[in-house]
């Protein structure tokens, strides 16, 4: 595995792409002239501060290395982090994960109560489609745009995938192997989104069959390993860095990788993972360091 830029540097190297994902959001969000204003202080709260804004970062730094520019990438790194932000707020709720903590402060529902926190999560996955509908360069790019992230969000995707793992948390539903279960599992719940952002990214960039083919390949082993760390961090994180409750998923009886083949093998898996994503961009050449970087910053980080 190569040498891992620091978080610090690599924090560095991305504030100024940070910064104006979080003022392209901030000009989408609705203020309270524009609706009710408790439902733009929801819209908010969901959004700001943001965390790692890991899938916008995806997005654009899959687009430069196909040479494209940040002003290319933006609506739809705006796009994948509102579904996102969307996505916790719903997963935090009492029918769902419950969970009362998120990045480090009470969870939207918490605050605002359920109603208005589903509220908002249906208000900013609406508005993810209306930011690539009107900021596409092209009808034939917002359409494109518009199959991967509904693709990536709908019932084949993310919200499937959050079906799965509940109906095998409540009734240990699994019809085969238990570790090709989970996979196939957060495939859909973690990593399609994750796919999803590298790919849309490279449809930004205008990016050849074989460029896409590299992100396509790069998007499915990160998506897997994302999640193998997310269960890590679960099992062997703290409290204080992740900002929301650890060993939650444990203590439900969820199926995690830990749990299946341990956290060392756990471990192995996610170092496989890592290098087959990292080698999936040789066809990009240097422009891709950045988008190695961000990989392995990914499967390295403490929250």
């Amino acid at each position: 595995m190569k040498t891992i830029a620091t978080p610090t540097q690599l924090a560095e190297s991305l504030d100024t792409h940070r910064t104006a994902v979080d003022a392209a959001l901030e000009g989408w969000l609705p203020h309270e002239m524009d609706c009710p204003e408790s439902l733009a202080a929801a819209m908010r709260y969901a959004v700001f501060p943001g965390g790692k804004r890991l899938r916008p970062m995806l997005v654009i730094l899959a687009c430069e290395s196909c040479g494209g520019t940040i002003q290319a990438a933006m609506p739809a790194a705006c796009a994948v982090e509102l579904v996102h932000c969307y996505s916790l707020v719903h997963d935090d709720l009492p029918a769902m994960d419950d969970d009362d903590l998120r990045r480090g402060r009470p969870s939207c529902h918490k605050e605002f109560g359920e109603a208005l926190a589903i509220l908002a999560g249906d208000a900013m996955l609406t508005l993810a489609f209306e930011v690539l509908a009107r900021q596409a360069r092209s009808d034939q790019l917002a359409a494109a745009w518009c199959r991967e992230l509904a693709m990536a969000a709908g019932a084949c995707g993310m919200v499937g995938g959050q079906v799965e793992d509940i109906q095998a948390t409540e009734n240990g539903r699994v019809t085969h192997d238990p570790v090709e279960h989970l996979k196939s599992i957060h495939a859909r719940k973690t990593g399609a989104l994750l796919r999803a952002s590298v790919r849309m990214g490279g449809l930004a960039a205008d990016a050849s069959p074989a460029a896409f083919q590299a992100l396509d390949v790069f998007g499915q082993k990160i998506g897997l390993a994302f999640q193998i760390t997310d269960d890590l961090l679960d099992t062997c994180g703290e409290e204080a860095a992740t900002g929301k409750r650890v060993g939650k998923d444990h203590g439900r009886g969820k199926l995690t990788f830990p749990g299946l083949i341990g956290s060392d093998e756990s471990r192995r898996m996610l170092k496989d993972l890592c290098d087959q994503a990292c080698a999936a961009l040789a066809p990009l050449g240097s422009r891709a360091e950045r988008l190695k970087d961000l990989a392995l910053f990914i499967v390295e980080r403490d929250r």
